[in-house]
């Protein structure tokens, strides 16, 4: 059955995720260039009208039934790329986030690869687990304290990066066991 183009590609909700992921570079270049707290109070709105998108995107193929299999992709893309701009503006003013960086881009790559090859097997996806959601939901919450507070200090910084980078190996370790035991059923 060939699929509506247009209803897959270019629904409403879709739209939102290309957006998001259009404000990304305009968020960069105001955020590493930011000399005065009204460049910082930009980049706050900016990365603001993201979240906003990312959570209307979701309300808006629930509630009219704009669900599709190629959104389903693209809003967990777009909030990856999200999540790796935030860390890559960072790197520029907390150099301690460059290794947070780092883990979160090996972690998102074996676990796209992983995740790929289970797909084209036919394996059906089991979706985020809670300590994925926790690991999560803490980068945005360290995200979003150095997005709102940019003269923190530096231990502080740490601290923060620190507790990321111990959530994240954790998530990531749990996840290849998940993968590990998926791809052992694939081959018996």
């Amino acid at each position: 059955m060939k699929k509506n183009v247009t209803k897959e590609y270019l629904s409403i909700p879709n739209l939102l995720g290309y957006f998001r992921i259009l404000l990304l570079p305009v968020y960069l270049y105001v955020y590493v260039n930011a000399s005065s707290e009204r460049d910082y109070h930009l980049a706050v709105f900016i990365i603001f009208l993201s979240f906003l998108s990312d959570f209307l995107d979701g309300k808006i193929a629930r509630r009219f039934d704009m669900v599709t299999d190629f959104g389903k992709i693209l809003d967990p893309i777009a909030d990856k790329i999200t999540q790796g701009a935030l860390a890559l503006s960072f790197t520029f003013r907390y150099p301690a986030v460059a290794v947070l960086l780092a883990v979160f881009l090996i972690k998102e790559a074996v676990m796209g690869v992983l995740g790929l090859y289970l797909i084209r097997r036919g394996v059906p996806t089991e979706g985020a687990k809670m300590h994925g959601k926790i690991c999560t939901a803490l980068l945005d919450a360290a995200m979003l304290v150095l997005l709102l507070f940019h003269d923190i200090p530096s231990y502080f910084v740490s601290l923060l990066i620190l507790a990321c980078i111990l959530a994240m190996i954790i998530s990531f370790i749990l996840y290849l066991r998940q993968y590990h035991r998926q791809i052992k059923e694939l081959r018996n």
